[in-house]
């Protein structure tokens, strides 16, 4: 089992981010990927994420660990960005390997939902008109966290 946990401000390779899930093991049968970016609309130019160095990755490999044991993962990697990126840019990789494509599919929704609610960065959104704003936590993001709660996995 192998979990990849990296906070940067680089761009990430998307290709070999999927190469290396892959090669993890004969035994990968299907993959998870999500990869969020940096929204557009009503003016935004840009996102700057923040973050504690040490806690938010602690925090992310305690997540990426429980979904490993959750969905009986082979492989996890969590790739978020930090720092000032203009609309359109790569936020965040999510990317998972199972034998079973319903476990991998599965361990990546719980992972981004879990990420939205439980990994500590806060956004500042810069607009065109010169307006800057910190981003408040959403109430559906909150609700789709708390649902794994009551969700078992399906390993098929």
């Amino acid at each position: 089992m192998s979990v990849r946990v990296l906070v940067q401000q680089a761009a990430f390779d998307t290709g070999a981010e999927t190469a290396r899930l892959s090669s993890l093991s004969e035994q990968v049968g299907g993959m998870g990927l999500f990869i969020g970016q940096v929204r557009g609309g009503d003016g935004l130019l840009s996102l700057t994420l923040e973050h504690y160095p040490g806690m938010t990755e602690t925090i992310l490999n305690q997540l990426a660990q429980e979904a490993m044991q959750r969905f009986n993962l082979l492989g996890c990697t969590l790739i978020h960005r930090v720092g000032r990126l203009e609309v359109g840019a790569p936020i965040v990789l999510v990317g998972t390997a199972a034998a079973h494509r319903a476990a991998a599919l599965s361990a990546t929704s719980f992972l981004i939902d879990r990420l939205k609610t439980g990994a500590p960065f806060w956004k500042k959104e810069e607009f065109a008109n010169g307006h800057t704003a910190w981003v408040d936590a959403r109430e559906e993001d909150e609700h789709a966290a708390a649902a794994w709660m009551h969700t078992t996995p399906s390993s098929s």
